[in-house]
């Protein structure tokens, strides 16, 4: 990860937030649309971005999608990650995202935002910690706290989940069944 704060900053952060919110084109999709002569819509999901979502559950983030587009692909998707605070068709990701805070009972401090373009600014600028993925709108850097090493739909958003786990000590309870006899 690239940081805007010096690493000490980011990761202390990172060790209160208690709600991951993903866009999800261009954070947990490369941003392509595949659409079909019957109308429906496909995208393409990392495998690694979804294990990191159900690692960070495991330690108790939440994880919530909030998108400005609206696709019964990303429904079943966030229904396979047992993801249940969806916004989709968002016009105004502040005004939901604060929805989002309200019904959880959060504080900004709290939140962890991964974004990649324009739209995103504005809950960048409100959340305890600002991602961008790489390849995001390069004027994105300049409100975002850090930027991942990976793009979206290519493991940005693991990267991000094994961060937090690390920064908030959880890492080798979490990931100690996999790890284990490695050891």
């Amino acid at each position: 990860m690239r940081y805007h704060l010096s690493k000490a900053e980011v990761r202390e952060r990172a060790s209160r937030v208690r709600l991951l919110i993903l866009d999800v084109d261009g954070v947990l999709t490369d941003g392509g649309l595949i659409f079909h002569a019957d109308g429906q819509e496909s995208k393409v999901f990392h495998v690694h971005d979804g294990h990191g979502i159900r690692l960070v559950q495991r330690a108790g983030i939440e994880v919530a999608l909030l998108t400005g587009r609206s696709s019964q692909v990303v429904a079943q998707r966030a229904e396979d990650l047992g993801i249940q605070l969806v916004v989709q068709g968002s016009r105004d990701k502040l005004a939901d995202y604060e929805k989002m805070l309200e019904q959880r009972k959060l504080e900004d401090r709290d939140v962890a935002y991964v974004g990649d373009d324009l739209v995103d600014v504005p809950v960048f600028r409100r959340v305890g910690l600002s991602v961008a993925v790489a390849g995001a709108r390069p004027y994105l850097h300049a409100y975002c706290h850090v930027i991942t090493e990976r793009e979206g739909g290519q493991g940005a958003v693991r990267e991000v989940c094994d961060f937090l786990l690390q920064a908030q000590g959880k890492w080798e309870e979490i990931t100690a069944r996999y790890l284990e006899d490695l050891v």
